[in-house]
């Protein structure tokens, strides 16, 4: 119906209220519009695909560079990390060293102060006992020197001038038994 309605509103001798000249006009323009899209695509389609070729083979070029610039900065990261554990191990191993040589140089100190220390303990041990026996020596001559001072003291009070007479014959005659050696 409402087709019905717009063929009867056209003016008579148009189809659709177009006239001749405005389909000419409209095929005349197609026409163009497909001379326009065969130059197109002969003049600027190919090389805008040659570009767009080119471009993309550029990017991969530049990706694949990417990949190979990340495929070395992995492989030096690895080496580094490699390296980094070695330099580990062998801190370790100086540090190692340096503890079992301090170690033995503490026991070899320890050791020589223990035996300069016996060593000393027993200077002063033997130097005590040494003056320990001067001193029990003057202690034995002392009391000697004393007793015999003591001893002179009482024989003389005691002994009269007949004892000591009647003494020194009974000594000379046991002496007199005697021979000398020299």
């Amino acid at each position: 119906m409402a087709f019905e309605i717009l063929l009867a509103s056209a003016p008579p001798g148009r189809l659709f209220g177009v006239d001749a000249q405005t389909v000419i006009q409209a095929l005349a323009h197609l026409i163009n519009i497909g001379i326009l899209a065969f130059i197109m695509a002969r003049f600027l389609y190919k090389p805008v695909r040659n570009i767009m070729r080119k471009r993309t083979e550029r990017i991969r070029g530049e990706i694949e560079q990417a990949e190979q610039e990340m495929a070395k900065a992995t492989e030096l990261k690895l080496r580094y990390e490699e390296k980094m554990q070695e330099i580990q191990k062998e801190r370790e191993e100086i540090l190692g060293e340096a503890r079992k040589l301090a170690a033995e140089t503490s026991r070899r100190l320890i050791s020589e102060a223990k035996k300069e220390a016996d060593s000393m303990k027993a200077n002063a041990t033997a130097n005590v006992e040494l003056e320990w026996g001067r001193a029990e020596a003057e202690m034995k001559t002392a009391i000697i020197e004393i007793s015999s001072a003591m001893a002179e003291k009482l024989v003389a009070l005691a002994i009269t001038k007949e004892t000591q007479d009647r003494l020194f014959e009974e000594t000379m005659a046991d002496l007199g038994g005697a021979t000398w050696i020299s």
